[in-house]
């Protein structure tokens, strides 16, 4: 969700990679998402998808904590429970998205947060087709949670051929 403002793709691409190095050390998985996933001249925002690494004290005394703390909130409890917030970067003013998955709903995520909007709209029909819904961040059919641990496995589910993201701008 952007704020509003739009940033070109150059100075998003940076101000994502700094918070990318920023996050790796504290995470098993990370991939910048969205707009700049699907290689946009500009953007709105930053959309970075995660997974972070098991802590005893949980997310909010992580080092992801730490990293996001550093930013002004708009949205979203670092804490227990928590798969998504919103922070402003600074000085560029740019919104970061973080999405928290897990290995079982990593392609579910990835794909519906690297969109576009519409185009995640069109997945969704298509999954509702087959006799899915999405929960929580998972992939459901009746009460069974379905793993998604990669996008291809999205696209397989849905009877589609895969769509490189940067072919996804509906």
């Amino acid at each position: 969700m952007s704020t509003g403002t739009r940033h070109t793709a150059k100075d998003a691409v940076a101000v994502a990679l700094q918070v990318v190095d920023a996050l790796r050390p504290h995470v098993d998985r990370i991939v910048v998402a969205g707009s700049l996933r699907r290689r946009c001249l500009d953007v709105g925002d930053i959309e970075i998808v995660i997974i972070p690494r098991p802590y005893e004290v949980g997310l909010f005394s992580s080092g992801i904590a730490t990293v996001l703390e550093g930013m002004e909130k708009v949205r979203g409890e670092l804490g227990p429970g928590c798969r998504y917030t919103k922070r402003i970067h600074q000085p560029s003013g740019i919104a970061i998205d973080v999405f928290m998955a897990k290995p079982k709903n990593w392609g579910y995520i990835l794909a519906i947060r690297t969109g576009s909007a519409e185009f995640s709209k069109w997945l969704a029909s298509k999954w509702v087709k087959k006799g899915y819904h999405g929960v929580d961040g998972y992939l459901m059919k009746g009460r069974n949670i379905i793993s998604v641990p990669e996008e291809e496995r999205l696209f397989e589910l849905l009877g589609l051929e895969y769509i490189e993201p940067w072919k996804r701008n509906m």
